[in-house]
């Protein structure tokens, strides 16, 4: 039996097309479980999944979690399924008709406790498709393997992720605590522990990413602060590049108020514009099909950089409030 565990919320813009993608999939239906965990939805997201589950009563279950934020999502989805293996999954995407073969597959051909593969970002209008070009690149994202085309092989973490059920019973759920960035912690535990994530390449996915300016600041700022806070109440789960806009936001104000007193300063903040300018409208050209696009990538980069970092430094001052004082935690074992 494999467990499929959904948390939903305000998901009746995808839902549809999601459950549509998982009806598809070449793994025997009489052989899953799909267990969507809903936070307490205010659009008809509900409604829609228990029109599928009209056609599918004993494949389909919906859950509520009052506390609305995913890892208590992914906890009461766990404690409720009863597989061998159980697949992290979110409604924002569109699955491949081989991935939940492919994922069992290779959790039985490598040992390993988690499996994930690359996630195709898309999204909707011209705006939309700047926005999954812009996550999709290097420049905009690092070295994140799952969105940037990586190659097979062992992995710090993967988007959602196929787990062995030992690894909620060893090491614990999901860490209550976060409202973002509960995939990386939970990757990081496995990994300290002594267990290990792979990555295969030929695992896809369709992501669909948000598509306004405000809506992609919005998750840049919230996404910044949250990495600050997991850095401290999960030390180590967080990558170096996590930090990177941080770096860069901070030294543009660095600089810029040491130029006041060391006129120096301000040429180094003009070399580092100048810099960041370059690679900005190089990386812009190098995704774009139109000129239309190159202009609004370029705008877009920055937007994004610079939403990032503020974000983080929003969580740097989060840090010296008393809710996030004190780190101390153990995540339930389920």
């Amino acid at each position: 039996m494999i467990s499929v565990v959904m948390p939903v919320y305000n998901e009746a813009r995808y839902i549809d097309a999601c459950i549509q993608s998982l009806l598809q999939q070449d793994y025997p239906k009489e052989d899953m479980e799909w267990i969507f965990v809903d936070g307490m939805s205010t659009d008809d997201t509900v409604a829609r999944i228990k029109s599928f589950r009209e056609q599918y009563p004993d494949l389909i279950r919906v859950l509520s979690n009052p506390n609305k934020i995913v890892p208590y999502a992914m906890n009461i989805g766990i404690a409720a399924s009863t597989g061998r293996y159980i697949i992290r999954l979110d409604a924002h995407a569109d699955y491949e008709a081989d991935y939940i073969s492919k994922c069992v597959s290779y959790l039985d051909s490598t040992g390993v406790d988690n499996v994930g593969g690359l996630a195709e970002t898309k999204a909707r209008g011209f705006m939309g498709n700047c926005i999954a070009k812009m996550l999709s690149s290097r420049f905009g994202v690092g070295n994140s393997e799952f969105r940037t085309e990586g190659s097979s092989g062992y992995v710090d973490t993967v988007p959602f992720g196929a787990f062995r059920r030992e690894v909620f019973r060893n090491y614990g759920g999901y860490d209550e605590r976060l409202v973002r960035n509960q995939d990386n912690e939970m990757n990081y535990r496995i990994r300290k522990n002594g267990g290990q994530i792979y990555l295969a390449s030929d695992i896809r996915f369709s992501y669909y990413c948000r598509d306004s300016v405000r809506g992609i600041s919005s998750m840049a700022m919230k996404n910044g602060m949250w990495n600050v806070i997991t850095m401290k109440l999960c030390p180590g789960s967080m990558g170096i590049r996590h930090f990177v806009p941080l770096a860069f936001v901070s030294s543009l104000i660095g600089l810029t108020f040491l130029g006041i007193f060391w006129h120096f300063f301000w040429w180094l903040l003009l070399a580092e514009l100048c810099l960041y300018l370059t690679l900005d409208v190089v990386f812009s050209v190098k995704l774009s099909r139109e000129p239309k696009e190159i202009f609004t990538l370029i705008a877009l980069f920055p937007i994004f950089h610079c939403a990032y970092g503020i974000g983080s430094l929003r969580g740097i001052a989060k840090l010296f409030t008393k809710e996030y004082r004190h780190s101390d935690y153990t995540a339930p074992k389920i």
